[in-house]
């Protein structure tokens, strides 16, 4: 039996993309998605590409279907998720959320990032961290949950954090990083990443021919990477994320100073990353002398990691590239929804991105 899927906030960009991650899918059938500002219109109509996929139509996010879905994915902004989230785990459906509630541990670092108190903290502190490579256990857990009966609660990581961490997380967790070092991380993401909205930033006419810095020092995202790494409080990440003029792709550069006894040799560091995700089938070291491109993992769950190092500065030198779309949010979040429902991680996957 397929498990009977709903996506709040399936007119977005993220959210579009889980309607064909799911549309897809073997094993889930997709029964409701919502847009309360399009609802009663197809979702063929909305987005062409569709057409001959389904007949579905959007629904509003009161939708009394969302009762009977086993499965809810959650693809709505920040606060959003706090309201909705409780009453769809007390109903008895496993949520994905890809939003940023359930992220933070702290509920007091949730409030002073996104300057709203968090008003599910029992919730927030049964949630799985959804990113399967460095939180296994998590997922394992929340599948666990899910098989003796009682719903689980996924936060998937945000797109910055998983390109930034699945890049640095093997070097300062196996004890190659400085001790005491700090990270510097430069980051450009495509233009879908900022929301289906268009703004003053990602208007096509300021948006195309420019590379801009922003949220400089006050991005939301830097405690989230400090969380995943381990290195929260301790003022050792300066992240910097940049827009491009691109649709989709995110690349993450992170340099990170070496243990005094740490080799200046890249091949020992490809090795060891290679080792370290051995049993991760979605990510990808690369050879040395190679580093990674947005458009090799467009369309997938896919992560590149190249590594190289500048052996003057005693610095690694790890560059990950995603699909902000994919790997960071939506083909993720299938990821984590395959775990948890019991599924093979690879279900419902292209293995290869788009050529050309």
């Amino acid at each position: 039996m397929a498990i009977k899927t709903g996506i709040v906030g399936a007119a977005g960009f993220a959210g579009i993309e889980l309607v064909r991650l799911v549309l897809r899918h073997p094993d889930l059938e997709l029964a409701v998605a919502t847009s309360n500002e399009l609802a009663g219109t197809r979702v063929d109509a909305e987005y062409p590409g569709f057409a001959g996929a389904t007949d579905l139509a959007f629904a509003t996010h009161d939708d009394p279907a969302l009762a009977a879905c086993e499965l809810v994915f959650l693809a709505v902004p920040h606060t959003a998720a706090l309201a909705m989230a409780p009453r769809l785990v007390a109903g008895g459906a496993t949520v994905i959320d890809l939003s940023a509630d359930f992220r933070l541990k702290d509920p007091a670092v949730y409030e002073q990032w996104y300057n709203t108190p968090h008003t599910a903290c029992d919730l927030l502190a049964r949630a799985a961290f959804g990113l399967p490579e460095l939180f296994p256990d998590d997922l394992a857990r929340a599948a666990r949950a899910r098989a003796n009966g009682e719903p689980a609660l996924v936060a998937c990581a945000g797109c910055y954090p998983t390109a930034t961490s699945l890049a640095a997380a093997p070097a300062i967790r196996v004890g190659f990083a400085a001790p005491s070092g700090t990270v510097v991380v430069d980051a450009i993401s495509g233009v879908t990443g900022a929301g289906k909205k268009a703004t003053a930033r990602t208007h096509f006419c300021f948006a195309d021919e420019n590379l801009e810095a922003y949220g400089v020092g006050t991005h939301r995202h830097t405690p989230e990477i400090e969380q995943i790494l381990g290195i929260a409080g301790q003022g050792r990440l300066v992240f910097t994320p940049h827009l491009a003029p691109l649709n989709r792709g995110l690349l993450s550069t992170a340099n990170i100073p070496l243990a005094p006894d740490a080799p200046d040799d890249a091949a020992f560091y490809i090795d060891q990353y290679r080792a370290f995700y051995r049993e991760s089938p979605f990510v990808h070291v690369l050879d040395a002398g190679s580093l990674p491109k947005t458009s090799s993992v467009a369309g997938t769950n896919n992560a590149h990691i190249g590594l190289a190092v500048n052996a003057p500065a005693r610095m690694l030198v790890a560059v990950c590239a995603i699909d902000n779309l994919g790997k960071g949010a939506a083909a993720q979040a299938v990821q984590c929804a395959n775990i948890v429902c019991g599924l093979p991680e690879r279900r419902g996957f292209d293995a290869v991105a788009v050529p050309v």
